[in-house]
């Protein structure tokens, strides 16, 4: 260490005497990363903690519950916690107004091509398959599809095995899939964004901005699909059960928990325990997925448990695989504590679980379990093995004439203008101040003690500062320390600062990037010209702290070749995104994390410092709307002007319905504050 500190003091020597820019290494902080490849970031360790020691208490309330009273208790306060992280479900069922385009004839059965309306305008279309086995009536089934861009196709070979068992199938392609892309190119005949995730977190980051989520419409599409099957005439309403993998999965325990007429859930490939996937969905499902990650999921005391929670006492199968990217840890985890309240209370028959060691994908093992476990709770004959089927083609199964809702309805109404709407809708009421929402989720910054690193990681509640080197130049001198705080975090900070006898006015200098770079140097050397001293920072997850990985989705070519910059700040599938939806897990939005970085820096500068001035603040580009929030939220803090600078405003991407934006941004609710 001393031999590199003693070579970077020449190298910037030299570069001094040649007139130059001092070199890259003098604004380093921490050690160089060799090379990108995935890493367990002290950020990482830092939410998972966090997520961690949340799912502590809500199990720890869990064990309180001594009766059916009290278990009936909690399920209704995870049925309000629900309600409010997705903004309500419409309180109005508008006219359905379904119609069967077409139809398909197949030997036992046929397939109606249907287009109904969930909401005025707002065309779902779905595949409803009808067993020929007399006119009597059966039980139905809803299969919400997962994450494929054919949608309700993807999934005909399990509604084909279910028709065949006698149930009456319905199959639909939730927004953004299939038939229901937002942002369809006609020309080109493709989507802007891609089918699987990417049209999802275009359409559900921009819900989140409206204090809502993606899963209140998929959810309500659920539920008007229960009321379609009810007014036909070949279902008994006393025998609807829902099953669906994957994204459908995540369909299946969300209508499954807010609408009590399904009696069976089958979730598959989905059900774990969030602090498991806060820990490794960067590394293994990158993808953006707003609709799985309610605003306070694990804070609020759901997580999957709670999900599963709220169907009790209906009769509930898990179906997991032990090589998917959703923990089968944590499915057996959550299952194990559900399962228990089931027996404790009399029910230890209704909820079973199947793991088939394979890869996310609702294997027909797992099928043939879970579709026993429906046909017992069904009183349907029992039978031990699968139908065959007999796949169709995307033209043959298309509900629409042109493939796509958006052009064979000219009045369609997007979801981004049904965003826009909820928010018209909302704006009006009483909401919170940007200050008062950063002191609901406080972590009591202004009282932590700041001492001295000494090699142990600090407690969860202080700060302790280490040096990391000091350079001079002429009369200006850069020193490095590293900040070590919340037990696992590091922020590196910069202290830029002339020799003078007074002090000089301070300015805390963010970047878009993090904290100032070589290539910073001359509008640095104005504001120092300009008589200030400068402190920067890297913020949780930026500058010298980013992962060094590259993790975009595989499902999207496209996002492979952007370079590390883009990617690690995409908004579709990158670990900058994936950092803000953890964040959200754990009720902490990222956006006012960077703002806590900005406290914890003004208190080291007035414990350790010892700077008595009034600290001004600054951003280059978008990084000032970081930098003019710091200031509505931290009194000591003044902002200092900037011609680049940039303010981001939440309620201008929702009245403008834009669908891209710096993703660390995202701050639920942010359209009402601004």
């Amino acid at each position: 260490m001393k031999w590199t500190i003693f070579a970077l003091a020449l190298l910037v020597a030299s570069a001094i005497a040649a007139g130059q820019t001092p070199p890259s290494e003098a604004f380093r902080v921490l050690p160089a990363t060799p090379s990108e490849a995935p890493t367990i970031t002290p950020y990482l360790k830092y939410q998972t903690e966090m997520a961690w020691n949340q799912d502590e208490l809500r199990r720890r309330k869990w064990e309180a519950i001594a009766s059916e009273q009290d278990l009936l208790r909690v399920q209704e306060q995870i049925h309000r916690h629900l309600l409010m992280m997705i903004g309500g479900l419409p309180t109005e069922k508008s006219p359905l107004n379904a119609r069967v385009t077409g139809q398909v004839a197949m030997d036992g059965f046929h397939v109606e091509k249907l287009i109904y309306e969930s909401l005025p305008r707002i065309y779902v279309p779905a595949l409803v398959y009808v067993p020929h086995d007399g006119p009597r009536k059966h039980p139905a089934i809803l299969v919400p599809a997962g994450h494929s861009p054919k949608g309700k196709i993807f999934y005909q070979a399990l509604c084909q095995r279910l028709v065949r068992r006698g149930y009456v199938v319905i199959a639909w392609d939730p927004v953004g899939q299939g038939e229901r892309s937002q942002f369809w190119d006609a020309k080109s005949g493709a989507s802007r964004y891609n089918l699987i995730c990417a049209e999802h977190a275009v359409i559900g980051n921009l819900a989140y901005l409206a204090g809502t989520n993606l899963a209140r419409w998929e959810i309500w599409d659920g539920v008007r699909a229960v009321d379609y099957l009810l007014t036909r005439s070949d279902v008994d309403s006393d025998r609807i059960s829902i099953t669906g993998t994957s994204g459908g999965g995540t369909q299946t325990a969300y209508i499954a928990a807010m609408d009590k007429r399904i009696k069976v859930a089958a979730p598959s490939c989905y059900v774990t325990s969030l602090p498991m996937r806060v820990y490794n969905r960067i590394f293994k499902d990158p993808d953006s997925d707003p609709e799985q990650d309610l605003y306070g999921m694990i804070s609020n005391g759901v997580d999957h448990p709670g999900l599963l929670l709220m169907m009790y006492p209906r009769p509930v199968f898990v179906a997991a695989a032990v090589l998917d990217f959703f923990p089968i840890e944590g499915t057996h985890k959550t299952f194990r504590e559900v399962a228990d309240l089931y027996s404790k209370f009399g029910h230890p028959d209704r909820i079973a679980m199947h793991d088939g060691y394979h890869e996310h994908q609702y294997s027909l093992e797992n099928q043939e379990e879970a579709f026993e476990f429906i046909d017992h709770f069904n009183a349907m004959p029992a039978r031990h093995e699968l139908a065959p089927i007999k796949e169709m083609d995307e033209k043959t199964l298309q509900a629409t004439r042109t493939g796509q809702v958006m052009l064979d309805y000219p009045d369609a109404r997007s979801l981004m203008s049904e965003i826009h709407d909820y928010y018209e809708q909302h704006k009006s009421e009483p909401h919170q101040s940007l200050k008062s929402y950063y002191e609901s989720n406080y972590v009591g910054i202004r009282t932590m003690p700041i001492s001295k690193y000494t090699d142990l990681a600090p407690e969860r509640n202080e700060i302790r500062w280490e040096t990391a080197g000091t350079t001079k130049l002429q009369d200006v001198t850069i020193d490095r320390y590293v900040l070590h705080h919340s037990r696992y975090l590091v922020m590196p900070l910069l202290w830029i600062h002339k020799s003078a006898e007074k002090q000089r006015p301070v300015l805390l200098w963010i970047g878009e990037e993090g904290k100032v770079s070589q290539d910073d140097w001359p509008a640095i050397s104005k504001q120092l010209a300009a008589g200030y001293d400068i402190i920067s920072i890297d913020s949780r997850g930026l500058g010298e702290t980013r992962m060094p990985y590259k993790a975009v989705s595989p499902d999207d070519p496209k996002l492979a070749d952007m370079s590390f910059d883009e990617a690690y700040h995409s908004p579709l599938s990158g670990v900058l995104a994936d950092y803000v939806y953890n964040s959200l897990l754990t009720g902490r939005p990222y956006f006012l994390q960077m703002i806590e970085d900005i406290e914890i820096a003004t208190r080291f500068a007035h414990e350790y410092l010892k700077l008595s001035n009034a600290i001004a603040v600054t951003g280059t580009g978008r990084s000032y709307t970081v930098a003019s929030s710091a200031v509505e939220i931290l009194p000591e803090l003044t902002l200092a002007p900037n011609s680049d600078g940039q303010v981001f405003k939440w309620s201008e991407m929702v009245e403008q319905k834009r669908e891209l934006w710096p993703i660390e941004f995202l701050l639920p609710g942010g359209a009402y504050i601004h």
